[in-house]
């Protein structure tokens, strides 16, 4: 499984939600996908109010706040 996090760098939050991201990948194998939106104008209009932003199979499954409950939750859903 393949899992997107958006982020930019500098953002604070984005190092908090990786790390949570991160915890939840030791308990389900995926692999995580970094996007610096401020590499593509598009992605950067699209998340940039919303950053760190997890997206799975083309669905957002969380942004801003991430939680390891709702992350475990919809990650673990195949």
């Amino acid at each position: 499984m393949n899992v997107k996090f958006f982020s930019r760098a500098n953002c604070g939050l984005c190092v908090e939600g990786l790390h949570t991201l991160r915890l939840v990948q030791e308990d389900i194998d995926f692999d995580i996908e970094m996007i610096d939106i401020e590499e593509d104008e598009s992605i950067h209009e699209k998340y940039m109010l919303m950053i760190p932003v997890v997206e799975k199979d083309g669905q957002v499954v969380q942004y801003g706040n991430l939680d390891y409950a709702t992350l475990m939750e919809h990650l673990c859903s195949e």
